[in-house]
């Protein structure tokens, strides 16, 4: 893997910021992005996707986005449930720089965009919503699910988002096969390529 690959916690190449406009919460805003980091020109279609068809989240609690990039899900997020707290995850520096830089652009004070290590191990989530990185690999995506899924409250759930031809059937069938009876796995949508999966976590006893 190189070291300017959006997977590195560093990108090795000089930054080159870019600004571009998006549409989130209905609203046209300008973000910065940046190269090294994943879909730098737009809201890549896979993201599109989820956030149109998950369902609104909840008002309040801690919101996990993995892998979040330069921030449209965490924004998202935040734009919509102002009174939760978003955990925008990567582990690239670069692209969490630019999650907090869009934050304070969009005047929002309730992400906090961080490291895998740096949150709190006592936290739980009332959704995850995850445009997972699949071409990290098997073995890195299980570990994924495996760390985070487990990380989510009694009666919560998970969006994730991935392409049809990248693996999202065989992804649902690991997590069916691979989660406790405490999860159900299911595909709510198909669109342009992509299925989104839907884990609930049921509610305890």
């Amino acid at each position: 893997m190189s070291s300017d690959h959006y997977f590195a916690s560093t990108p090795g190449t000089e930054l080159r910021t870019r600004t571009i406009s998006v549409e989130l919460n209905g609203v046209t805003h300008e973000v910065t992005t940046a190269n090294n980091v994943f879909s730098p020109a737009h809201i890549d279609i896979g993201t599109e996707v989820l956030i149109k068809y998950a369902p609104a989240p909840p008002l309040t609690g801690d919101f996990l986005d993995l892998g979040c990039g330069w921030g449209p899900i965490a924004l998202h997020l935040a734009l919509v449930s102002p009174e939760a707290t978003i955990w925008a995850v990567d582990v690239n520096e670069r692209a969490l720089a630019l999650v907090r830089m869009n934050a304070e652009k969009l005047g929002l004070t309730n992400i906090r965009a961080v490291l895998p290590a740096d949150v709190p191990d006592d936290i739980r989530f009332r959704t995850i919503w995850s445009n997972p990185p699949i071409r990290v690999g098997k073995d890195e995506l299980h570990s994924l699910m495996h760390t985070w899924l487990p990380r989510l409250e009694p009666g919560s759930d998970a969006w994730l988002v991935v392409q049809r031809n990248l693996g999202s059937d065989s992804l649902q069938r690991w997590l069916e096969a691979e989660l406790t009876d405490e999860y159900a796995v299911s595909r709510e949508s198909i669109s342009k390529g992509f299925r989104v999966l839907r884990v609930d976590r049921a509610e305890t006893a």
